[in-house]
């Protein structure tokens, strides 16, 4: 299986996360992808590429211009307002509150952005391109093949939605990807998440469309990050009703049930008659990671990697969450393990 990676990655490096009401040393950080990288290599997974220049041809597609020429343009405002740290939002048009962008960057930071966690650094831009690039590099292989390919992104994008950022994420890959296939001539894609956090940014995307079956595994939104999008009963509106399943799982589960979750899901898939399939591969139900609450062993990503190998489809993965760093390396390499064993 080919990995495609890019070392721009290093470019997005915030110095400090909002979290539990202090900054903190940022949980999604460059460090994560070196313990990845070390274990592929150590597990024989030496077919690593540098991908191609980014295509913003499905991006448009997708996200809306005026969101893209924000992050575009966002760090260079933010400094030429004469802010001296990172762009950070403070203020965001909640109920009833106007939703127009205002023109000061202060205000506009709020209006694009989702959740205060997520920085904006001088080479964030560049960052999420050349994660995007990956991901678009990996599709055109599994295209080409009709097998499976690892697009190691960071920072990762399930939960930027067409308009918004957050969550780390700025461009949502896995939805790009999943449109590249259709572009391509695939009639069905389905998008599987099983990142801890429900991808509230795919499920936005695709969420009035009957050609991407989206389905996640995910912490209750009562309980877990993003809190206001996950829950069950979301299952799609007009042409997409039926073309969302969520499985929101409460605090402390494990394989048991969570791999219940996961036949389901990919039972949906199968009934879908998906032709492709992007895994948006999150490893942050693991028992350890420090913002998650699900108790999945290191030995479970290998079963979940071998459920996802039954759908027999041409297969993407496309990375996303773990922040359990000494572990990530392992229990994202046991995923691809267990399906190509």
């Amino acid at each position: 299986m080919k990995t495609f990676f890019s070392e721009s990655h290093r470019l997005h490096f915030p110095q400090a996360e909002l979290s539990g009401g202090q900054f903190v040393t940022p949980y999604e950080r460059p460090s994560r992808i070196e313990y990845i990288l070390n274990r592929l290599k150590d597990r024989q997974f030496k077919n690593i590429i540098t991908p191609d220049a980014i295509d913003f041809e499905s991006i448009r597609r997708l996200h809306d211009p005026n969101y893209l020429d924000f992050l575009d343009t966002a760090w260079g405002e933010w400094k030429a307002a004469g802010f001296a740290g990172e762009v950070i939002a403070t203020s965001y048009p909640v109920r009833r509150m106007s939703q127009r962008v205002p023109n000061n960057i202060d205000g506009k930071v709020g209006y694009y952005c989702l959740s205060s966690e997520t920085a904006i650094t001088a080479g964030s831009w560049k960052a999420a391109q050349s994660s995007c690039a990956s991901a678009q590099s990996a599709q055109r292989e599994v295209a080409a093949s009709g097998g499976a390919a690892f697009a190691l992104c960071r920072p990762p994008g399930h939960h930027a939605t067409s308009d918004m950022f957050g969550g780390y994420c700025f461009i949502n890959n896995a939805s790009v990807v999943a449109e590249m296939f259709r572009m391509d001539g695939a009639a069905k894609v389905a998008v599987l998440d099983i990142d801890f956090h429900h991808g509230n940014g795919t499920q936005d995307i695709f969420y009035h469309r009957d050609d991407v079956f989206y389905a996640s595994l995910h912490g209750h939104p009562e309980d877990a990050f993003p809190y206001f999008s996950g829950y069950a009963d979301e299952c799609g509106i007009g042409l997409g009703e039926g073309m969302n399943a969520n499985f929101p799982m409460r605090p402390g589960i494990g394989y048991d049930v969570w791999g219940k979750a996961l036949q389901d899901a990919i039972k949906r898939i199968q009934d879908f008659g998906a032709e492709a399939l992007v895994i948006s591969l999150g490893v942050d139900a693991f028992k350890d990671d420090p913002i998650s609450f699900f108790k999945l062993e290191s030995e479970d990503f290998l079963r979940a990697g071998q459920e996802i190998a039954k759908l027999k489809l041409p297969t993407l993965f496309i990375m996303e969450g773990g922040y359990a760093v000494e572990a990530v390396g392992i229990n994202t390499v046991n995923v691809l393990e267990g399906y190509l064993s």
